[in-house]
Protein backbone atom coordinates (compact mmCIF):
# COMPACT_ATOMS: atom_id res chain seq x y z
CA UNK A 1 0.00 0.00 0.00
CA UNK A 2 2.90 2.39 0.56
CA UNK A 3 4.55 1.80 -2.82
CA UNK A 4 5.50 5.05 -4.49
CA UNK A 5 5.22 7.13 -1.31
CA UNK A 6 8.00 9.66 -0.66
CA UNK A 7 10.73 8.76 1.81
CA UNK A 8 9.70 9.64 5.36
CA UNK A 9 6.04 9.88 4.37
CA UNK A 10 4.38 8.53 7.55
CA UNK A 11 6.41 10.75 9.90
CA UNK A 12 6.00 13.83 7.69
CA UNK A 13 2.27 13.17 7.38
CA UNK A 14 1.86 13.19 11.14
CA UNK A 15 4.18 16.07 11.92
CA UNK A 16 3.23 18.36 9.01
CA UNK A 17 -0.50 17.63 8.99
CA UNK A 18 -2.44 20.94 8.99
CA UNK A 19 -4.73 19.54 11.70
CA UNK A 20 -3.52 19.17 15.26
CA UNK A 21 -2.80 15.60 16.26
CA UNK A 22 -2.71 14.92 19.98
CA UNK A 23 -2.35 11.52 21.63
CA UNK A 24 -3.15 11.07 25.32
CA UNK A 25 -2.59 7.88 27.30
CA UNK A 26 -5.22 6.20 29.47
CA UNK A 27 -4.51 8.62 32.33
CA UNK A 28 -5.16 11.64 30.08
CA UNK A 29 -1.50 12.69 29.86
CA UNK A 30 -0.32 14.04 26.52
CA UNK A 31 2.24 11.78 24.84
CA UNK A 32 2.24 13.26 21.32
CA UNK A 33 1.71 16.84 20.12
CA UNK A 34 2.40 17.85 16.51
CA UNK A 35 3.34 21.25 15.04
CA UNK A 36 -0.28 22.10 14.19
CA UNK A 37 -1.21 21.58 17.85
CA UNK A 38 1.44 24.16 18.73
CA UNK A 39 0.05 26.55 16.11
CA UNK A 40 -3.54 26.14 17.29
CA UNK A 41 -3.08 26.00 21.06
CA UNK A 42 0.15 27.98 21.57
CA UNK A 43 1.94 25.37 23.69
CA UNK A 44 5.08 23.83 22.21
CA UNK A 45 5.53 20.06 22.21
CA UNK A 46 8.00 20.11 25.11
CA UNK A 47 5.54 22.05 27.27
CA UNK A 48 2.62 19.80 26.34
CA UNK A 49 4.47 16.49 26.78
CA UNK A 50 3.36 14.83 29.99
CA UNK A 51 0.74 17.49 30.80
CA UNK A 52 -2.87 16.44 31.29
CA UNK A 53 -5.45 17.38 28.69
CA UNK A 54 -6.57 20.09 31.12
CA UNK A 55 -4.00 22.14 29.20
CA UNK A 56 -6.63 22.73 26.51
CA UNK A 57 -9.93 22.01 28.33
CA UNK A 58 -11.76 25.04 29.76
CA UNK A 59 -12.03 24.71 33.54
CA UNK A 60 -15.84 24.68 33.54
CA UNK A 61 -15.84 21.58 31.28
CA UNK A 62 -13.12 19.54 32.99
CA UNK A 63 -15.36 17.66 35.41
CA UNK A 64 -17.67 16.43 32.68
CA UNK A 65 -14.72 15.60 30.41
CA UNK A 66 -12.90 13.50 33.02
CA UNK A 67 -16.09 11.74 34.09
CA UNK A 68 -16.63 10.55 30.51
CA UNK A 69 -12.93 9.83 29.96
CA UNK A 70 -12.70 7.65 33.07
CA UNK A 71 -15.89 5.79 32.18
CA UNK A 72 -14.64 5.00 28.66
CA UNK A 73 -11.14 4.05 29.85
CA UNK A 74 -12.73 1.63 32.33
CA UNK A 75 -14.47 -0.13 29.45
CA UNK A 76 -17.70 1.84 29.27
CA UNK A 77 -19.31 2.78 25.99
CA UNK A 78 -18.37 6.10 24.43
CA UNK A 79 -21.22 8.23 23.20
CA UNK A 80 -18.95 9.30 20.34
CA UNK A 81 -19.11 6.86 17.47
CA UNK A 82 -16.22 6.12 15.12
CA UNK A 83 -15.56 9.09 12.88
CA UNK A 84 -18.08 11.34 14.62
CA UNK A 85 -17.18 15.02 14.28
CA UNK A 86 -17.22 16.62 17.71
CA UNK A 87 -17.31 20.36 18.42
CA UNK A 88 -16.30 21.85 21.77
CA UNK A 89 -14.69 24.93 23.26
CA UNK A 90 -10.96 24.72 23.99
CA UNK A 91 -8.28 26.88 25.58
CA UNK A 92 -5.21 28.45 24.04
CA UNK A 93 -2.05 29.05 26.06
CA UNK A 94 -2.93 32.75 26.47
CA UNK A 95 -6.30 31.83 28.01
CA UNK A 96 -8.30 32.65 24.89
CA UNK A 97 -11.23 30.31 24.32
CA UNK A 98 -11.54 28.91 20.81
CA UNK A 99 -13.98 26.56 19.11
CA UNK A 100 -12.54 23.28 17.87
CA UNK A 101 -13.84 20.38 15.83
CA UNK A 102 -12.24 16.99 16.14
CA UNK A 103 -12.48 13.26 15.61
CA UNK A 104 -10.95 10.60 17.82
CA UNK A 105 -9.12 7.34 17.25
CA UNK A 106 -9.01 4.93 20.22
CA UNK A 107 -5.89 2.77 20.70
CA UNK A 108 -6.11 -0.67 22.32
CA UNK A 109 -3.50 -3.13 23.51
CA UNK A 110 -3.30 -6.76 22.33
CA UNK A 111 -5.92 -7.72 24.93
CA UNK A 112 -8.39 -5.12 23.67
CA UNK A 113 -7.93 -2.78 26.65
CA UNK A 114 -8.11 0.92 25.79
CA UNK A 115 -4.65 2.46 26.32
CA UNK A 116 -5.13 5.94 24.87
CA UNK A 117 -6.87 8.16 22.38
CA UNK A 118 -5.58 10.22 19.48
CA UNK A 119 -7.53 13.29 18.46
CA UNK A 120 -7.40 15.10 15.12
CA UNK A 121 -8.41 18.71 15.77
CA UNK A 122 -8.89 21.95 13.89
CA UNK A 123 -9.69 25.48 14.95
CA UNK A 124 -13.24 26.28 13.82
CA UNK A 125 -13.54 29.57 15.72
CA UNK A 126 -13.91 31.81 12.67
CA UNK A 127 -16.65 29.64 11.16
CA UNK A 128 -18.54 29.45 14.48
CA UNK A 129 -18.33 33.24 14.89
CA UNK A 130 -19.60 33.75 11.34
CA UNK A 131 -22.52 31.40 12.04
CA UNK A 132 -23.37 33.29 15.24
CA UNK A 133 -23.32 36.60 13.36
CA UNK A 134 -25.60 35.20 10.66
CA UNK A 135 -28.04 33.91 13.27
CA UNK A 136 -28.12 37.34 14.93
CA UNK A 137 -28.78 38.98 11.56
CA UNK A 138 -31.59 36.54 10.77
CA UNK A 139 -33.16 37.13 14.19
CA UNK A 140 -32.94 40.90 13.73
CA UNK A 141 -34.50 40.68 10.25
CA UNK A 142 -37.33 38.51 11.53
CA UNK A 143 -38.00 40.94 14.38
CA UNK A 144 -37.95 43.91 11.99
CA UNK A 145 -40.40 42.17 9.63
CA UNK A 146 -42.81 41.56 12.48
CA UNK A 147 -45.35 38.74 12.82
Amino acid sequence: MDEGLPAGFPAALIERCPDAIIYADATGHIRFWNAAATRIFGHDAAEAAGARLDLIIPERLRGRHWEGWDRVMAGGESRYKDGALLAVPALRRDGTQISIEFTILPFRDAGGRLVGIAAFLRDATQRFEEMRALRREITALKQAAGP
